[in-house]
């Protein structure tokens, strides 16, 4: 058997060659990867520097350094925040937003070659799924959305169809109850995403009704990222939605081809509770008082 430990130093070398982390021109730019993360971020919306700083798990001295060197390479301004004259704010001149986007098409031109090359395009994606899910867990953000948006969607895709993979007799949305979710927008309701850098890997629910209670709804972890606890942070969120809506008693329902989420929920306070609906896909039935 092989060795686990030089199993992750060979995967930390081979990545560390493959991006450039070590070069001193970054995708033959001028400037090392710091710098260009750097700029990075900002053209993809961060402004804040010590959001950036945070952001990129640098230093107070190496964040100066690396905006300094921007400064006067003008590709960036930094001024003081509108609303706090502690706080600085970073944005792209009209050069850095060209380097910018030069950045942007070598990243893709670097992407799709290195996807090119792999016969298992899909498997390779799987695991860089995997992995960035484990290196990011802590930086996971949970936001609410509208439930139309391109973001929820995307999340509400991915449950449909795995619901219909795992449940014997298939799934179909239309036959379920609040298909278009929406019930799940405030006042009524809420509709949480969980998002790792710009990308959707989890989400869940809150469906307000005229019955006394409020039901959880549509909970999904993408398969990479569970095993991080992501379901009961999506769990509690949507909790706290629910007492800021003034909600105190909570339902949901479930199947038992999804053994996972029933004890998820056993494991968090929820109480097994006879049906109270007639959807024609569950089987388990849970309630709880927030």
């Amino acid at each position: 058997m092989l060795d686990p430990v030089s199993r992750v130093r060979r995967f930390n070398r081979a990545v560390t060659s493959a991006v450039g982390a070590l070069d001193t021109s970054f995708l033959g730019r001028g400037r090392p990867l710091g710098a260009a993360r750097v700029l990075n971020a900002i053209g993809h919306g961060r402004s804040d520097v010590a959001e950036i700083r945070e952001y990129l798990g640098l230093d107070s001295g190496l964040m100066s350094r690396l905006l300094r060197g921007l400064e006067d390479e003008g590709m960036i301004e930094t001024i003081a925040h509108d609303g706090d004259a502690r706080r600085r704010v970073a944005k792209l001149t009209r050069t850095g937003k060209r380097e910018f986007a030069a950045y942007e098409a070598l990243s893709n031109t670097q992407a799709e070659g290195l996807l090119a090359q792999h016969s298992q395009r899909e498997a390779l994606l799987a695991a860089m799924d995997l992995i960035a899910s484990a290196l990011t867990r802590e930086r996971v953000a949970l936001e609410e959305m509208d439930p139309q948006s391109e973001q929820a969607r995307y999340c509400l895709g991915e449950y449909y169809a795995e619901l219909g993979r795992r449940f014997s007799q298939g799934f179909d949305v239309s036959l379920s109850r609040d298909p278009d979710a929406k019930d799940m927008r405030r006042p009524r309701g809420s509709f949480i995403v969980a998002m790792s850098d710009t990308l959707p890997i989890g989400c869940v629910g809150l469906k307000g009704t005229d019955q006394g209670y409020a039901e959880i709804k549509r909970l999904w972890v993408a398969p990479a990222a569970r095993g991080l606890r992501l379901g009961r942070r999506l769990m509690d969120t949507a909790e706290s939605a629910a007492r800021e809506l003034g909600i105190t008693l909570l339902r949901l329902d479930t199947n038992s081809a999804l053994p996972e989420a029933a004890q998820l929920y056993r494991g968090t306070g929820w109480r097994e509770i006879p049906r109270f609906n007639d959807d024609p896909y569950p089987d388990l039935f849970f309630e709880k008082r927030v």
